[in-house]
C-alpha cells in the first residue's frame, strides 16, 4: 500500500489552492464540498464554481510564502513543474499536507477518484500511477451502487446509537446491521418509505430474539484458486461469515475476500501428512459451531462434492440434526483445463470426460479408466502426482497406447500456474518434474493435442528405447 487512505474533516480548516489551471479550480471546488475555508491564490482572474455555500477566497497574485500561515492542507497546480515543486518544499517544511497535481512525488497525499453520494463516500487511488484505472473502477462501482445507499446510512447513523444501548452484544448488532442492509427495512428505504423502515427497525430494537440464529452452515466451494472465479454467492456468503473452516489447498487471495472481522481457522491436511485436521475433528467442530449460533463456511477448493468430502460433511451434519447449504464452485478439472485451453470434451475429439482420483487408484479402477479412454474419452485425475507413473504403468499395461497425450496443471488459475505436455509413456518423469510444487490435476487424452501448450516433440521414452 504506497498511500494510507483516510478520510479528513476539514470543516471550518483553512485550505489553499495555489494556480490558475482548470486542475486548481477543481481543486479549490473539491475541497469546497468538505466544507472546508478555501483561499485561491492565482495570477490570473478566474471564476470558481464550487456548487457549495462555502465561499472561495480569491487572491489574484502571485503566491507569497506568507499564504502558508495558518493553513492546514495545501493543493498545487501551477502548471510551472519547477514553480509546483518550490512551493511544495516550502509547504512540506511547515508540516501540511500537500498535494501537487499530476506529481505524486512531490506531495505528501493524492487525490483519489470518489464517488460521493452524500453519507457515502468512496474513494479509489491507483498510486498515482494510473489514473484512467481509478476512473475506471468508480464506474464499475458507481453502477453496482444502490440509489438509496444515502438513505441507509443516514438511517444507520439514526439509529446507531439505540442500536449499542438495546444490543450490547457485537454478533447481535451485525445480524441487525446486515437485516437493515438486506431485509423489508432495506426494501422500505429504498421505496423512500421512511416511517415504514423507522417502525419495523423499531420493532427489532423492541424484540431482538428475532435477531437470533440457530446456526448456519454453508459448505462453499472455493475454484481453483484464481479469486477472479469465485461464484457470486460464494463471495456472498464469504461477506457473511463469523468463522470460515478453510481447506489446505485453499488460497489467501481467496480468503482476502472474505468479512474482515471473519475467524479464519485452518482445518486441511495434504496428501500423506499426518499432520493438520482429521475429518472427524472437522464435522465436530461444525456442529458445535452450528449449535452455539455461529454463521459457518466450510471453505474447499474447488467444488464440495468433487473429491472435496461435502458429501460426507452433509451426511454427518444431517444425522446430528443440523442442515448444510451447499454453494458450489468451479471444480478444478474444469477450471484448470480451460485455463490450459484444453477442452475436455470436444465432437472431433472426445465424447465424455471422466472425473477420478489418483490416490490409493485400484486395479479395478484403472481397468475402467483404460476402457474409458479406449471409448475416445477423456481422463481428468485429481491428486495423481505421486502416483502418476503408477498410473501411467497401469494404464499401458491395460492396451493404452504410450504415446496418448498427457498434460499435468500445477496450480491452476493462479499466478504462480505450471503447465507440463507430454506423452503417457514419459508421465513418470514428468510427473517428476513437479513434485513439491502445488496441487497438480493430470489430464489424459487426444484433447490435449488441442492446448497451446501441446508439443510435437519426440517422445522421451522412444529416445530410451
Amino acid at each position: 500500500m504506497d498511500h494510507l487512505p483516510v478520510f479528513l474533516n476539514l470543516k471550518g480548516k483553512t485550505a489553499l489552492v495555489v494556480g490558475a489551471t482548470p486542475a486548481a479550480w477543481r481543486r479549490a471546488a473539491w475541497l469546497a464540498r468538505a466544507d472546508a475555508a478555501v483561499t485561491l491564490v492565482t495570477n490570473q482572474s478566474v471564476a470558481v464554481e464550487t456548487g457549495s455555500e462555502t465561499p472561495v477566497t480569491l487572491v489574484e497574485r502571485s503566491f507569497a510564502e506568507t499564504d502558508l500561515d495558518g493553513v492546514r492542507i495545501v493543493c498545487i497546480a501551477t502548471g510551472d513543474r519547477d514553480e509546483d515543486a518550490r512551493i511544495a518544499a516550502q509547504a512540506d517544511a511547515r508540516g501540511l499536507l500537500v498535494n501537487v497535481v499530476d506529481r505524486g512525488d512531490l506531495g505528501s497525499f493524492i487525490v483519489p477518484a470518489t464517488i460521493d453520494r452524500g453519507s457515502v463516500t468512496v474513494a479509489i487511488g491507483t498510486g498515482g500511477a494510473l489514473p484512467g484505472l481509478a476512473s475506471e473502477l468508480r464506474h464499475l462501482i458507481e453502477d453496482a451502487m444502490p440509489d438509496h445507499v444515502d438513505r441507509i446510512a443516514q438511517f444507520a447513523t439514526e439509529f446507531r446509537q439505540a442500536a449499542e444501548a438495546f444490543l450490547p452484544e457485537v454478533d447481535m448488532r451485525r445480524r441487525l446491521w446486515e437485516t437493515v442492509l438486506s431485509g423489508p427495512i432495506a426494501t422500505a428505504l429504498r421505496a423512500g418509505q421512511l416511517p415504514e423502515a423507522r417502525r419495523k427497525m423499531f420493532e427489532l430494537l423492541a424484540r431482538p430474539e428475532r435477531l437470533k440464529s440457530d446456526g448456519e452452515i454453508l459448505l462453499v466451494g472455493a475454484g481453483p484458486g484464481d479469486p477472479e472465479l469465485l461464484t457470486l454467492r460464494a463471495l456472498w456468503a464469504l461477506r457473511r461469515a463469523d468463522i470460515i473452516l478453510y481447506d489446505e489447498l485453499v488460497t489467501p487471495a481467496i480468503l482476502d475476500r472474505a468479512r474482515r472481522d471473519a475467524e479464519r481457522i485452518p482445518v486441511g491436511r495434504r496428501q500423506g501428512d499426518s499432520r493438520g485436521w482429521t475429518q472427524e475433528e472437522t464435522n465436530a467442530l461444525m456442529l458445535r459451531l452450528a449449535r452455539a449460533g455461529r454463521r459457518v463456511v466450510r471453505l474447499k477448493a474447488g467444488d464440495p462434492f468433487i473429491f472435496g468430502r461435502g458429501g460426507e460433511e452433509v451426511e454427518y451434519l444431517q444425522r446430528h440434526g443440523i442442515t448444510a447449504t451447499v454453494v458450489p464452485g468451479l471444480t478444478a478439472a474444469l477450471g484448470c483445463a480451460a485455463g490450459a485451453g484444453i477442452p475436455l470434451t470436444h465432437r472431433d475429439h472426445a465424447s465424455a470426460v471422466l472425473f477420478a482420483a489418483g490416490h490409493g487408484a485400484t486395479a479395478d479402477g484403472t481397468t475402467r479408466w483404460a476402457a474409458h479412454l479406449k471409448a475416445g474419452g477423456t481422463l481428468a485425475v485429481y491428486m495423481g502426482l505421486t502416483s502418476a507413473k503408477a498410473i501411467a504403468d497401469a494404464l499401458a499395461a491395460g492396451g493404452i497406447a504410450r504415446d496418448l497425450p498427457v498434460a499435468i496443471i500445477e496450480n491452476g488459475s493462479r499466478p504462480e500456474e505450471r503447465i507440463s505436455t507430454g506423452v503417457l509413456g514419459d508421465l513418470g518423469w514428468l510427473a517428476d518434474q513437479h513434485q513439491g510444487g502445488g496441487p497438480t490435476l493430470l489430464v489424459l487424452g487426444d484433447v490435449v493435442r488441442l492446448s497451446p501448450h501441446w508439443h510435437a516433440e519426440q517422445p522421451l521414452w522412444t529416445a530410451a528405447w
